[in-house]
Parts: C-alpha cells; structure tokens; sequence
C-alpha cells in the first residue's frame, strides 16, 4: 500500500524507529497503523539500517541501464542530419542516411522520438499535416504544372517571381528560375530552354491568372496559342481552387519552408545560384514521401517529342471559312468587325458553321474561341465582340 499524503519522510521515520523499539511480534502491527505492507515496512528498515536517515529518501526508478536505448552516437548523428536538412522529418532524413551508405540505422520511429525529445518537431505543425489522397498522371510528361510563387523583395532592390514546372508523375523539378517579371515572354523564354532539356510535354496545367489566361472568361494569351502550336496543350483548374495544382502548391510549401524563409536574397543571379541548388538536392537526394521515399529523379524520363524551336503551323481543311485576325485583333466577316483577342493577331482563324443557320463557331484550331451570329440585322453596331465559352473543363 502507499503511504499516506503527509510528509513522506517523517512517516518513514516514524516507522523505522518504532520498529527499533517494537517489541517481539509487533511489527506487523506497526504496520497496519501506518497503512502499509510488511514488505513496504522491512524494505525501509533495511534501508535505514545501511545508510540512515538518507535512505528513506525517494529513489529514481530509472533503469541501471537500458540496452535497447538509442546510443549518444546515434543522437549525435539524427540531430546533426537535421541540422543539415532541417525541412525534412523524421522519414526523410532516415532515408537520407540509408542513401549516403550508412548500415546499422535506428529505425525511422527512433529518428521521430529523437527529434520530438530534442524539441526539433512542432507538435502543433505535426497535427496539421494529414495524409491526402494522392492522384497523378500514369507516366512522365503526360502533363506539366506550371505557376508563379509569391514574389518576394530582393535586398538590392526589385523583386524576384519564381517560376516553377513540376511533373505530374514524378514529382521531377524542371523549371525553378528566379524572374524579374511574370510576362509571357517570360515563361516562353525559360519554358523553351526546359523544352530542349527535356521534351515537349503532352499538357501543361496552369491557373486562370496572367499569363495563362482565363479560357472561361474568354482570355487567351500569346503564351498558351504559342504552346497549342507546339501541339502542347493548356488546360485550366478551376478558379480560386489551388488544390487542382497540388503538386506545384506543395513544392512551394517546401521551398519556402526549406530554402526561402532561411536565407537573404539580394539580387536574382545570387537566388538562382541558390535554387538550382536546391533543385539538385530536391530531384535527386532528398526522398519524397508520396514516391515510397524515392527520389523524383528515380521516376522520371525524357519526353519522345523533342523541341526544335519552331512551332507548327495551323492546318483547316480547303473547304473550311476561314479569316486571318488582324493587328488589333478582330476579324471582319460580311463587312463587319468582330474582335477575337489581340493574341492572334496575324494568324487564321477558322469559322465553323453550327447547326442554327448563320451562326458560326470561331476557333483557332481545336480551340473555341465563341460565335460569331451574321443573323444580327446590319442596324446592329459594326464592331462586335464574340460572346465566349468555357473551354477546358476541370481535370
């Protein structure tokens, strides 16, 4: 039985120095007065026999020693890899070591109870992160996402926009440049050098801001009609709802957990040393927990459709309507206007009968652009503006 709640100390003494002075057959008795066992009671008695007072003193219940528990070394070493990886958990930096050639590893667990000990996870970060559920593409360069991370203040003045492309399948890093701009000639310029790296992909996927364009909102850019000349095509998710680009999202998560938020940043050449750094590390050492903890570059291959720089031009058959849009992007049809996008000007456009009479289909290629209705009386005004439709649905 436990002792009662007063001083634990007296009550010991108490009890050892009656039972000194008991007589023959009381100590059982003794016992039972102060509400304790008579192993409890001969175990403090011996214990103030051979060292006094001091040994009725609460000791440490903490082993002698412990053969299973994880060595100095081995601390030493968990701690000393986070140090260098600090973005990454406890998986991640077993697998590391896996990978640099070290044997005889505590195992991933030990590494998670290493780091809570040694106050290296946020309890409250750790709860957050939960498991998705995951979907990609069956192989390489099936499709491409495409975005603008936050841009952020450069410490020599200006600002710097970064730009990733990331495979579907392979979680595989192609494009991170540090740009000083988010225009499309831009994205044409550092897209095209990622094309003759690695291919053309079948699809790119991007948001509905500058400069991919709106599709439901009728907005083309010259990127994205560049890209369908390259037979690559754009498609959209939905507005204001990110997660379509999970994958491009999440990275920039780990970049700006493991890279930006850990450096300055004074001018681009000096942050695109910086990322292509990263960019190595990322796609060919550091484990990917939705790849079983292999690295993306495991995954991924190059593109069959290699890119020569010139795009192919837009084939409609002899028997088809067609117009070629003029500078400020309108197409003129039974003399009068209709404005398409400045995006194509100086290109051709097809117009494709429907099934109501005198209303046509505008599209450059495969790509709807809206209608143009010749049912409209001559009263109407002359420039007119195509009525647009949405034309990518979400993945």
């Amino acid at each position: 039985m436990p002792w009662e709640i007063r001083d634990t100390m007296l009550q010991r003494l108490d009890c050892v120095t009656l039972a000194a002075n008991a007589a023959k057959g009381q100590f059982a008795e003794l016992c039972r007065r102060f509400g304790i066992s008579r192993v409890c009671g001969y175990k403090w008695l011996q214990r103030f026999n051979a060292a006094g007072e001091e040994g009725l003193r609460e000791r440490s219940r903490r082993p002698g020693r412990s053969p299973r528990k994880t060595s100095a070394a081995n601390e030493k070493l968990i701690l000393e890899t986070r140090a260098r990886f600090p973005g990454n958990g406890a998986r991640k930096l077993h697998r590391r070591l896996l990978n640099e050639g070290l044997k005889a590893l505590p195992s991933a667990p030990t590494f998670s109870r290493v780091l809570k000990r040694n106050g290296c996870i946020d309890p409250f970060r750790s709860a957050m992160h939960r498991p998705l559920e995951r979907f990609e593409r069956p192989r390489p360069n099936q499709l491409w996402q495409m975005d603008f991370k936050g841009h952020f203040a450069l410490g020599e003045g200006g600002r710097c926009h970064p730009l990733s492309v990331i495979d579907d399948h392979s979680r595989f890093m192609l494009v991170l440049q540090a740009c000083a701009d988010q225009t499309g000639a831009t994205v044409q310029r550092h897209l095209s050098a990622a094309f003759r790296r690695y291919g053309l992909p079948d699809q790119i996927l991007c948001d509905n801001s500058p400069p991919w364009g709106c599709p439901a909102a009728g907005e083309h850019t010259t990127l994205s009609f560049w890209l369908l000349r390259l037979g690559v095509q754009v498609i959209h998710g939905r507005p204001i709802h990110p997660q379509t680009q999970g994958k491009d999202e999440r990275f920039h998560r780990t970049l700006n957990d493991e890279l930006l938020c850990r450096h300055d940043w004074p001018d681009l050449p000096g942050t695109q040393q910086r990322f292509e750094r990263f960019i190595e590390d990322y796609n060919h050492h550091r484990p990917h927990l939705a790849l079983d903890l292999h690295v993306p570059a495991s995954r991924y291959r190059l593109s069959p459709r290699s890119f020569h720089g010139e795009t192919r031009p837009v084939q409609y058959d002899a028997s088809e309507l067609t117009r070629t849009v003029k500078g400020k992007g309108e197409i003129t049809i039974e003399n009068r206007s209709y404005y398409v996008t400045r995006s194509l000007a100086g290109f051709t456009v097809a117009l494709r009968p429907h099934k109501r009479a005198k209303l046509f289909r505008v599209c450059y290629a495969s790509v709807p652009l809206g209608f143009i209705d010749l049912s409209v009386p001559n009263s109407k005004p002359k420039h007119h503006y195509l009525p647009m439709l949405p034309l990518h649905p979400l993945l």
